[in-house]
Parts: C-alpha cells; structure tokens; sequence
C-alpha cells in the first residue's frame, strides 16, 4: 500500500470477486485497450444475481440474464479467470462462496463489483464495494487507488435476550444513527456481544454496515475466526497455517486505538427488530408502533410520509399482527446454513400458514448440499415449506423471483427500497427468527412469543 498524505492510496488486492452483473463492461474496457486480466489467480467469478432458483439444469428463461451469465463464462475462459458456474458445486452467492471455501481470510484487501463485499469484513479484512471502472482497474493491474476513510468503532457489550440475533443487532444499530450515520467511515465492530457471535453472525452484522452509509465493516478476528477457516478447501495448510494464524493473531486493534469517532450500545437494550418503511434505518423493536411523524425529525418528516403512504401503513400503529403475503430467507446477508438451522429449528414440528407463499433459498451450492444432508430439507418440506436452488433470488429484481406489487415480504435480505423486491413490492427486513414465526402465522409476530 502506497500512502499519499492528503491524497489518495495505492492498495494491492489479495482477493478480487467477480460476478455476472458489474463485470462485462469491465472486461470489455480491457478487450478495447488490447489487455487481458492481470494477475488472473486472484480473481474468482460466481454468477448469482440473475440465475434462477428452480431447475438451474435448464437454459435461463430471461435473455438479459441469460446472456449475462453467458457473457461471465466467456470472458473468464478468455482471461485464465477461474468461475464456478452453475452446475459447479462451488458455486452461489459471491459473498457466501468466498467464506465458506477459505478465499476469505484475515488481513487480506477484497473487493467486488458488490456494496455487499463489506460481508468480508467479518475475518479482520479490508473488504468494500467497487464500480465497474474500479473492476476494470483491478482486473488490469490488480491495485485500486483508494483515499483514507475516517475510522469509527461501534462497541456493543452486554447479553443478547432469547430470540435477538445478529440480524436485530444491525437492524437496531442502524435505526439509532441512520442510514447516513457512518457515511464518510470505515466501522470497527467491537464489545462482548460482536465476540459472542459465531462467524456467520457475524458476517451479517459487516453485511449490512454498508445500509449506515459505511465504506466497510469488520471485526477482529480471534480463535472464532480461525477455528471458522481452518481446513476450508483454499486456506493455508500445515506449516503455512501455522505461520498464517501467527499473523492474523497480530491484527486486532491496539488497546489504546483512538478512532474517529465510538459509538457504545447495550445489548440487553435490543429486541428482534423489523423495519416498516423503505429504507434500513426505518426500522422498530418488533413490539413497538410505528413513530408518529412528529418525532422524527423535521429534514426527513416529508420521506417517512412518503414511506408509509408507499407501504399502506400509518404512523403510531402496530406491526404485530400485520398482513404478509411472502416469507424469504436467503441473500449474502442471511443465506448460510446457520440461518437455514435456526429457521428449520423454529418450525420442525409445525405447520406453514396458508397465506403465506415462502422462498427458502440457500446462499450457495454447498449450503444446500449441507442442508440436505442435515435432514433441514426434510424438516422444512413437512412443515409445509420447499427448498429452492442456491442465487441472490428475492433479495433484488434481477432474476425470476420477484414479489408482486402491492404484496409485502417479510425478507432475511438487506434493502427494502421502492421496487427492490420487485416493482411496487413492499419489503419488511427482519431475522430469520421472525420471518419463521411470521410464516408460520401468517402475520407479523414476535418470535419471542413461539420459541
């Protein structure tokens, strides 16, 4: 790394993670100028946006998407990229792949053609999202010219109650400082509760830094974080494990670090948590009713009117009990197989409501071979409920699982803007613990009250 002071940096990139969407004009600048990719081994390409979740075996239906993916394919065979496509067991979402096969490690810089590359950040690395110039740069020289963000630390101590997840952490966090309450920062996730957390908690939590505005999210890897990566299919082996971990112990944060700015929070303080307008920072402990317009605040009274008018809800009322017509659990923010257990725990035994349509999408090839083998298949499918095939599905409408308009999803995703889902479909973001018991209820409920 190059630091320029007052300027911007020259950084090198250990990993660069490519998919289907943001990658063919890059690859297209570099067939313009005569250049091929750089150093090829370094990248790893994934189609996930737009391939569909049911029979992955047959030509895609759409022919965007379709020739997208195609497009992936061709530009990596004629740059030595290695892309695992979707017959390949390797392959699923870009940012559930690159954990669960070792590519992720500590310490190392990430970027992707992604906002949700900021997922990485959960192993102490330096992981953000790029544009598709910045993709073109990458793959052509393998640096990035980056200027230095602000630092900030978010310290969450204390004990999570029952049925309060990483999910709910995030959620909360960015209700209390807003969508733009990190903008400008690079975060550091810190306190008894962030450590408490297994590696795809916490990868959840780093997912969504980027919804306050962040350039990044990340925590300091510990035994946790080793024990996580160890013997993945790419991480070091033998004596270089040993070497590797010896470094990594050397990442964390000095005791005396001074940041930007630190922000402390009570864990006991947070319930699970669900938004009720188009944006993440529009979000409530589930229990509580919708604020009244007058306490928010006066910059941003005219968007949370706007907000409810598009979500046919009104100020001071309650979530509990609200209609819902769709259930997704899946995305880079809650696709993994932890998030598959906890659902399939929460329903084993019980039933599906009838109203309630439920996409049940794992983040990647393996986590649904995982999910098999596990018997969750088979606990979801008496419950009333389908496993899907791996893709970023109803996370965006970019592929054949879209909501319809007017209906509102209870979604494990991490956006819930006009149209996200679908055009005119209504988003309400929540954990997977919720999305269980509202699915088997077939309302909005506390799954407090089913555990």
């Amino acid at each position: 790394m190059n630091i320029v002071e007052g300027g911007p940096s020259v950084l090198y990139i250990d990993r660069h993670l490519i998919h289907e969407v943001t990658s063919p004009q890059a690859f297209a600048g570099l067939k313009e100028r005569g250049i091929k990719v750089g150093r090829p081994e370094k990248t790893v390409a994934t189609p996930d946006h737009n391939i569909p979740t049911m029979e992955q075996h047959l030509p895609i239906h759409d022919e965007l998407s379709r020739y997208q993916v195609n497009k992936l394919k061709e530009n990596c065979e004629a740059n030595g990229v290695q892309m695992y496509g979707l017959t390949h067991p390797y392959n699923g979402i870009v940012h559930v792949i690159g954990p669960e096969l070792g590519l992720t490690r500590p310490g190392m810089t990430i970027v992707c053609g992604d906002s949700h590359t900021s997922t990485h950040g959960a192993f102490g690395s330096i992981a953000f999202g790029i544009g598709t110039s910045e993709v073109e740069m990458v793959l052509a020289t393998q640096c990035l010219m980056q200027s230095r963000p602000k630092t900030m630390r978010i310290n969450v101590d204390g004990e999570l109650h029952k049925g309060v997840t990483s999910k709910d952490i995030i959620l909360y966090i960015i209700a209390q400082i807003s969508t733009g309450g990190a903008t400008g920062y690079f975060v550091e996730f810190a306190g008894s509760a962030i450590r408490s957390l297994s590696m795809e908690a916490r990868m959840t939590i780093c997912n969504m830094s980027i919804e306050m505005g962040a350039r990044g999210g990340m925590i300091a890897p510990d035994e946790i974080t080793f024990e996580y990566v160890k013997d993945r299919e790419f991480a070091p082996k033998g004596q270089d494990w040993e070497k590797a971990v010896a470094e990594w112990r050397q990442l964390p944060s000095d005791a005396d670090a001074v940041f930007d700015k630190e922000l402390h929070f009570k864990a006991e303080d947070i319930e699970p948590m669900i938004t009720y307008g188009t944006n993440p920072g529009m979000g409530i402990g589930i229990s509580a009713n919708i604020p009244k317009v007058e306490d928010i605040d006066k910059s941003s009274q005219n968007s949370f009117k706007k907000s409810l008018q598009y979500m046919g809800y009104n100020q001071d009322e309650p979530m509990i009990g609200k209609k819902v017509d769709y259930v997704f659990v899946g995305s880079c923010t809650n696709g993994r197989i932890e998030d598959l257990r906890s659902f399939a725990a929460f329903v084993k035994g019980k039933k599906k409501a009838d109203n309630i349509t439920a996409w049940i999408v794992p983040g990647s090839k393996q986590v649904e071979k995982q999910a098999i083998e596990e018997g969750l298949r088979d606990i979801l499918e008496e419950a009333g409920f389908f496993l899907r095939q791996p893709g970023c599905s109803a996370c965006l409408a970019m592929n054949d699982d879209k909501i319809p308009e007017g209906q509102y999803a209870v979604s494990t995703s991490n956006r819930n803007f006009e149209g996200r889902q679908g055009p005119g479909a209504r988003t309400l973001l929540a954990s997977p613990l919720t999305a269980a018991a509202t699915a088997l209820s077939g309302v909005i409920t506390d799954p407090r009250t089913m555990l």
